[in-house]
């Protein structure tokens, strides 16, 4: 007789949960410090990611913790408005991602331009890499992030100027080219995770070489865990912080989302449930802000190696977020012997990834205008701010998209004698007026003209209104009135 086991993937589903539990690990604790708040919250995002989020339906197979591609932002929260704010600015996230998960808004975010979303990831990995360049060093970085890539020259001479600081770089671009040439190791070291195996090196480093270097304070997982208090809820009448909860809302809802995309491409299970995925994700948040913590996204380094594992359910990821609370809850004295410059290492090697290089160089050969996009959000970011950088590129994108919408083309016949017959066809716009009235305009002025408009698919006003006023003004030199002719 044939027994068949009630858990028949549990053996695939426990092997993929140790690797993400190892790649997430060292990336939870690492944008936690790089975020400026205690390192066990990167932990409580990780673990509500796994046991909350990840027992919800959606995308069975990825996983959600703490991104670096909120770093920035978080850190310019908690800048500006403290840690205690920072749970009531993703608790409102969290419930506007329910909301728009239960008002089946999820699928419209795949309607987002890729070229925007591109030059947002870029933004935050220029923004990520000069910030964390500096916490490598062991200097403070300044706030803003045009004056954080502007000061790095001023931050390499005091660089040069201090052993302890030049250990610390030292340090931290070691953690950078351990993890550049991991892939090239023996395929035995390999089964490493390179972000853990890179920090381990870069702990061990500390004491054999005697480096002074600082290392991650312990808070404890229950004395980091704090709730918003009440007063902290008024904030939110502030126009600044209501910004703030709309730029977590959506590039948090955009990065899940286009994550969920990339991991269905890895898989032949069950596709992503889009609207079911915002609400999962939105659980998360809601959960994460009453506690205090980070905010989550679905990540696609962790879920890919959750794939790569051999995961077959969702199981993989809860038992992922099970280790992660059971190494909080009973070896937190262990992260206090991992040196500041190796995190900083890690996050300047996520940075680089954020950065699409590659991507943008095909875009620029085949589509300048979605290349031109990408650059100039990304650009915005640094020099203004996230949510400013991301409204210029979606403002950006819009504007293209209207542009190249709006495709009129006038063809004249003219046949020596009798009136000029003008076909205008397309879709007669605004964008495309100045073109259209210098072709009208260059027609003979002493003769009578028909314009024939069937061909248009879209006449706005703006452009009804000239072709009227041209028509009068036509009618005036002393011809024959423009004969118009429309559509049915």
């Amino acid at each position: 007789m044939k027994v068949t086991s009630k858990f028949p993937n549990l053996r695939q589903d426990f092997a993929a949960s140790m690797v993400v539990f190892l790649v997430a690990l060292p990336l939870c604790v690492g944008v936690a410090v790089a975020s400026g708040v205690p390192a066990e919250l990167g932990l409580v995002t990780g673990i509500v990611g796994g046991i909350v989020t990840g027992v919800m339906r959606g995308s069975s197979l990825q996983v959600s913790g703490p991104a670096a591609g909120l770093t920035v932002l978080v850190f310019e929260a908690v800048r500006e408005y403290g840690v205690a704010v920072l749970g009531v600015v993703v608790l409102a996230t969290g419930l506007l991602q329910l909301l728009m998960g239960a008002l089946k808004l999820g699928r419209y975010f795949r309607a987002i331009s890729v070229a925007v979303v591109e030059g947002m990831l870029a933004g935050i990995g220029l923004v990520l890499i000069a910030g964390q360049l500096y916490s490598m060093a062991g200097l403070k970085a300044p706030a803003s992030g045009l004056d954080k890539l502007t000061g790095l020259p001023g931050a390499l001479v005091d660089v040069a100027a201090s052993t302890e600081a030049l250990a610390s770089l030292g340090l931290g671009v070691g953690t950078v080219v351990v993890l550049v040439l991991w892939r090239r190791l023996p395929r035995r070291v390999r089964t490493v995770p390179a972000a853990l195996g890179a920090v381990v090196l870069a702990t061990l480093a500390v004491p054999a070489f005697g480096l002074p270097v600082a290392t991650v304070e312990v808070r404890g997982l229950l004395g980091s865990v704090q709730p918003p208090p009440l007063d902290a809820f008024g904030e939110l009448a502030s126009v600044g912080l209501l910004g703030t909860v709309l730029a977590f809302t959506l590039i948090a809802s955009a990065e899940s989302l286009f994550s969920a995309a990339a991991v269905d491409r890895l898989h032949d299970g069950p596709r992503t449930q889009y609207d079911r995925e915002l609400m999962a994700q939105g659980a998360g948040n809601t959960v994460c802000g009453l506690l205090g913590a980070l905010p989550m996204t679905a990540v696609i380094v962790r879920s890919a190696a959750n794939v790569q594992a051999g995961a077959r359910t969702k199981a993989s990821r809860v038992l992922h977020g099970v280790w992660l609370l059971l190494f909080a809850a009973l070896l937190p004295a262990a992260l206090g012997v991992i040196p500041l410059p190796g995190l900083a290492g890690i996050l300047v090697h996520a940075g680089g990834k954020l950065i699409p290089l590659r991507e943008t160089a095909s875009l620029w050969r085949e589509h300048r205008g979605e290349a031109l996009i990408v650059v100039v959000t990304a650009v915005s970011i640094v020099a203004v701010s996230m949510f400013e950088g991301v409204l210029i590129g979606l403002a950006l994108a819009v504007a293209k998209t209207a542009w190249d919408a709006s495709h009129v083309r006038l063809e004249v016949v003219d046949k020596g004698a009798g009136p000029v017959q003008a076909y205008l066809s397309g879709n007669a716009t605004f964008l495309r007026l100045p073109k259209i009235l210098d072709s009208l305009e260059a027609l003979p002025q002493d003769r009578p003209i028909e314009l024939d408009l069937s061909g248009l698919h879209h006449l706005d006003h703006a452009c009804r209104t000239a072709l009227e006023n041209w028509s009068a003004r036509h009618s005036t030199a002393g011809t024959t009135p423009v004969k118009v002719t429309t559509g049915a």
